[in-house]
């Protein structure tokens, strides 16, 4: 009879494809996803550690699942993800109800090591420092998303050095897939009935720079272009600095590139960008939106903005604000900083209570809601190719799907209430 594993993935896409990897090695190990963690013999979560809420959903997901164990002692419970490759042996000292951890270089071989487990095998296997993994076409994947969209991961690792941020840290310096590899994985999806590939990396305007190519995003897509059929390609995470003309150009000359751009820009005011180690200042970030909306008329922006970063003023949180309003964003997150040990933002001084943060994070949310509402109010009576995903979670009465301004998962979704879809 099959053995059941039963899944919780926590954090980015990037993450999701590193659990996609986890999921084809076990499936060939004879494993069944299971639903309910009651029907599972092995429990897996995949943890994010990017932040301290992240860390901190990923511990309690892990206690939750814990449980079961006392009633049922033969489950096993595997931890992997970008947690466990930051602080591997201290979470083994300080979670004795996982039975095995393991890191972003071993991940791909987990069914071994949940096999070598049964035997005697080590309950922690993570390496000293950052992850040096890469992954390549020759690494199977079970999907994790509908068939008809998938990611396709193009780097690994970052070389910004964002004071907030802890990836170069856990995942390492950049490194890039080579442009034909890229291309057999991308194939490969296509063939099950692919219709929209989302490229991913930390930063994808990065590509290529650690093999000495020079316009590496516009090369790779162009390869794409020309040797698969998908007809939506989207672009996540993009440095903005690093969209140039040349991307622009092929943007703007081919449909099957959404006019799409996530290019998280952190916040507006030059001295917390310079504090940030974001290599723009705003003037930049007004350039690059000018060139965007002269090259790109119509492209959907969406970025990610930081409040209360240390010494961040009142009068620095108001030009936030002031900029969310002004500059007319299709799609913003905003979040709260979070003190990382460990980061160079951490010695920094000036820092900010909660509730001052929780205050303009609302007042920053509250801008881009009205803004939202009037960009969609722009929408209303006009006719939109749509990719139909299915019936709605509201209700069976209704399909849903996602215009080419949303992307999946963060970006909201198109409801229809009349018509046939198959």
């Amino acid at each position: 009879m099959a053995k059941k594993l039963h899944v919780v993935s926590l954090g980015c896409p990037k993450n999701r494809v590193d659990l996609e990897l986890m999921l084809a090695a076990l499936e060939s190990a004879g494993y069944e996803l299971a639903a309910e963690p009651e029907a599972a013999d092995l429990l897996l979560v995949n943890t994010c550690g990017f932040i301290k809420s992240a860390a901190d959903e990923a511990i309690d997901a892990i206690l939750e699942l814990a449980e079961l164990k006392k009633t049922d002692p033969a489950k096993q419970l595997v931890a992997t993800g970008c947690l466990v490759q930051r602080y591997g042996g201290d979470l083994a000292a300080e979670l004795p109800e996982v039975d095995l951890f393991v890191g972003l270089d071993d991940f791909p071989d987990l069914a071994r090591l949940v096999a070598e487990l049964e035997r005697g095998g080590p309950r922690c296997v993570t390496r000293p420092g950052a992850a040096r993994y890469l992954m390549d076409s020759r690494a199977p994947r079970v999907l994790a998303t509908p068939f008809f969209r998938a990611d396709l991961k193009i780097t690994e690792g970052c070389d910004n050095r964002c004071a907030y941020c802890m990836i170069p840290s856990i995942r390492g310096p950049l490194r890039s897939r080579q442009v034909d590899d890229l291309i057999v994985e991308a194939r490969r999806l296509e063939a099950g009935g692919l219709k929209e590939l989302t490229l991913i990396a930390q930063d994808l305007t990065a590509y290529g720079r650690d093999l000495d190519m020079t316009n590496g995003l516009p090369r790779l897509l162009e390869a794409l272009l020309a040797r698969t059929a998908i007809p939506w390609i989207r672009l996540m995470y993009l440095y903005p600095t690093g969209v140039g003309d040349d991307l622009l150009g092929l943007m703007a000359g081919e449909p099957r590139v959404l006019p799409y751009l996530d290019v998280p820009m952190q916040h507006v005011n030059d001295r917390v960008l310079a504090a940030m180690g974001r290599r723009y200042r705003r003037r930049d970030l007004e350039q690059f939106l000018e060139r965007v909306r002269t090259r790109l008329p119509g492209c959907a922006l969406r970025t990610t903005l930081m409040v209360g970063f240390p010494g961040e003023t009142e009068d620095e949180a108001r030009e936030l604000v002031e900029a969310i309003s002004s500059w007319r964003l299709d799609h913003v997150g905003v979040f709260a900083y979070e003190d990382e040990e460990g980061s160079a933002a951490h010695r920094l001084p000036g820092k900010l209570r909660a509730a001052v943060k929780r205050k303009r994070l609302d007042a920053a949310m509250k801008a881009q809601a009205a803004v939202s509402a009037s960009l969609l109010s722009t929408r209303v009576g006009t006719t939109l190719p749509v990719l139909v995903e299915g019936y709605s979670e509201e209700s069976d009465l209704l399909l849903e799907g996602r215009a080419a301004f949303q992307a999946a998962d963060i970006d909201g979704r198109v409801y229809i209430n009349a018509g046939r879809a198959e």
